[in-house]
């Protein structure tokens, strides 16, 4: 069985606060996410070390010096850039935090250099850990997201759909409304009235990711989710549309770099949602 490397540590928690999906710290050390895309936005900095990774198929790196800010829907990878790995705290937050609008933006330029906005993040961290201090915790964050806008604000740009978008986009509602029963390939032809290989290449341009990969990246969000929700990996796996345990647990272990088993985790004295 896979184990983690030594000193790598995950911890995940769902906080009480609107707006916040989920709070995740990790330290890998030779971990590499493949690409994927989360339904969520994904704000992020770095303790230790130093991140590389492709966003949009564009090469981007993150350093402790700055802020990285990930859209939803849009694939990325990631990897550590430096031998000893890297620490990382992660915040997803809900897409109405941010306007959808602001995608482009953050696509162009998901690295954001800005001191105070870290140091509001590091304290929003802080206060997330800290049982009784959700009224703070929505403070902070309100302060954050409206740096964000500002930042993201400034020379947000024009994008142009290519022709093929629609089809890519109703493809996508298909899995996301069928991700836990799943759809064969002829039968998402069938219902998009477009031809099998076409509806491929077409996702696979507009998206970044093929669909079979970009539905296992849901399941597994999914299954993510239920393990904050206090369900265990058996149940989880089938809920999430898993073939069984064993199938969750590859993908989640691919994706996350731990098993199901292992990923629920949070600082002394927080519980997960779910399991008060």
């Amino acid at each position: 069985m896979a184990t983690r490397p030594a000193g790598s540590h995950v911890s995940a928690w769902r906080p009480a606060v609107a707006g916040v999906a989920e709070v995740f710290h990790a330290h890998f050390v030779d971990h590499a996410y493949p690409r994927h895309i989360h339904d969520v936005w994904t704000l992020l900095i770095v303790d230790d070390g130093a991140v590389r990774y492709d966003l949009d198929r564009h090469r981007h790196g993150a350093l402790r010096t700055s802020v990285t800010l990930l859209p939803p829907h849009v694939p990325h990878d990631g990897r550590a850039a430096t031998a000893d790995g890297f620490r990382k705290r992660v915040l997803y937050l809900d897409t109405s935090a941010l306007d959808a609008e602001l995608i482009g933006r953050a696509v162009d330029q998901p690295g954001i250099v800005d001191p105070q906005l870290r140091d509001r993040i590091h304290l929003l961290h802080r206060a997330l850990a800290a049982p009784g201090d959700e009224f703070e915790a929505e403070g902070r964050l309100a302060l954050i997201l409206d740096r964000l806008h500002a930042q993201l604000r400034r020379h947000t740009p024009v994008s142009v759909a290519p022709a093929a978008r629609g089809l890519a986009v109703r493809l996508r509602e298909l899995l996301d409304a069928r991700t836990i029963e799943g759809v064969t390939l002829r039968e998402a032809a069938a219902l998009l009235h477009a031809h099998p290989t076409h509806l491929v290449r077409t996702f696979t341009t507009v998206h970044g990711v093929p669909p079979h990969s970009y539905l296992t990246g849901r399941r597994v969000e999914v299954a993510r989710r239920l393990l904050l929700a206090g369900q265990r990996p058996a149940e989880v796996a089938v809920a999430a549309g898993f073939f069984d345990q064993a199938h969750l647990t590859r993908h989640f272990r691919r994706y996350l770099g731990v098993s199901p088993a292992r990923y629920l985790g949070a600082p002394s004295g927080i519980r997960p949602a779910g399991r008060r």
